[in-house]
């Protein structure tokens, strides 16, 4: 008995050897182009960029700026339920919205391989209550990856649109959306044309609430990467500390989470303005964005740490705080 169970140790042990001298499988051009994009964990896009292109983000100082795409990606797998990536097959991820219902598949329709260059072709689809939603063209991207030290890097990307001009249910999808417009033209009576006094023209906004909103995201996403940064500092009340410009390594005073733009507080026809950082470290802030006074009257917007976008239809930062409504 004894005798069996030390061959059983031995048999074990030669077998875990064996496994380990096998030589690890070569990760696969298709496989590096989704770890660049999709995987969590940090380093992995900056690992996939050519040395060429590190070495100028590196010079320019927008390194750092790369450190904010696993948050982003991981935040995008929290709002897809189901969302998966496929290291074989024709379809290469897809995800659902469980909001809208809507899945996106993302379909792998070449793969091309020339010595030590991947071209890898990509086509999108969008459906709804498992129906294809045609767009007015279909375009397809050209990922070409090329290795560099055994490791393969994105070198290119390219883009083609295919637009089926004769293609009947194409056809069908662009008159039906054309057609209420030019019945609306067509129901339009001229009037004289007059002009206001100059005290009486005003400047039209200069960005959609869309922007604004887009703009308030990145801070409120650069806030969270901050404070995980330089968590003995917290949530910060100076913009100017999440700017992107400038060389040099990143710090509490240029983080470079955000452009020198978006960072100067003026952006869109709105200023934007964070306060009410509290705490050492800081663990609450507000921001607000209201209208610079040269635009029509617009809403103002606010958030604080929970994310949450709100808005108030009298341009009030205060009012949007206390009673705002959510931003869908």
């Amino acid at each position: 008995m004894r005798r069996i169970a030390v061959s059983f140790v031995l048999l074990t042990w030669w077998a875990g050897v064996c496994l380990a001298q096998q030589p690890a499988v070569p990760q696969t051009a298709r496989q590096a182009l989704l770890e660049m994009f999709f995987s969590k964990t940090s380093g992995t896009f900056v690992k996939h960029l050519p040395v060429a292109t590190r070495a100028a983000l590196e010079k320019a100082g927008a390194m750092a700026s790369l450190q904010q795409y696993s948050l982003l990606t991981a935040q995008l797998q929290t709002q897809q339920s189901n969302f998966q990536t496929f290291d074989t097959g024709s379809v290469l991820l897809s995800g659902q919205d469980p909001k809208t219902g809507q899945k996106m598949e993302v379909t792998l329709e070449n793969d091309t391989l020339r010595g030590d260059v991947d071209d890898l072709v990509l086509s999108f689809a969008i459906f709804k209550d498992g129906k294809v939603q045609r767009t007015a063209y279909m375009p397809l991207i050209t990922f070409s990856m090329k290795q560099e030290a055994h490791i393969w890097k994105l070198n290119e990307i390219s883009i083609t649109v295919h637009l089926p001009l004769a293609d009947p249910e194409l056809l069908k999808a662009i008159t039906e959306k054309m057609k209420p417009q030019v019945e609306a033209q067509a129901h339009v009576q001229v009037q004289p044309t007059t002009f206001a006094p100059r005290s009486e023209v005003q400047l039209q906004p200069a960005g959609s609430d869309a922007m604004v909103i887009g703009a308030m995201k990145s801070i409120l996403t650069a806030e969270s990467t901050y404070s995980q940064t330089y968590s003995n500092v917290g949530y910060t009340c100076m913009l100017s500390d999440l700017d992107g410009f400038g060389g040099g390594e990143p710090n509490a005073h240029q983080a470079m989470l955000i452009n020198s733009g978006l960072a100067s507080g003026k952006r869109y026809g709105f200023v934007f303005t964070l306060s009410e950082c509290s705490g050492a470290p800081a663990t609450k802030f507000h921001l607000s964005a209201v209208s610079n006074g040269e635009s029509f009257q617009r809403k103002a917007f606010c958030a604080d740490q929970s994310g949450v976008i709100r808005s108030s239809d009298d341009g009030n930062a205060g009012n949007c705080f206390a009673h705002g409504t959510p931003v869908q």
